[in-house]
């Protein structure tokens, strides 16, 4: 018997979805400052990633972690049209 069939439908935490807004929205505030006051030494994402990319072994890492946020973020859970439904 699933969640839905016993009615027990779980609903998604507020919070956190408050959380993931204060932190991107954290991230956007850093880089617009970064942009506006180039010359005061407030290094942007770009400036970061940049440092890091310039290895190969940065380029690598950074992969890695784009594929698993990629994972855990569209693809865990998904239930594939082929797969039995039981």
């Amino acid at each position: 018997m699933t969640v839905a069939e016993r009615g027990n439908i779980p609903e998604h935490p507020v919070i956190g979805y408050v959380v993931w807004a204060v932190l991107f929205g954290a991230l956007f505030a850093w880089e617009g400052i970064g942009l506006v006051r180039s010359g005061d030494g407030y290094p942007t994402l770009s400036d970061a990633l940049g440092a890091v990319m310039r290895h190969p072994a940065g380029r690598w890492a950074l992969f890695a972690l784009w594929l698993w946020f990629g994972w855990h973020t569209f693809v865990r859970g998904w239930h594939f049209l082929l797969r039995d439904a039981h």
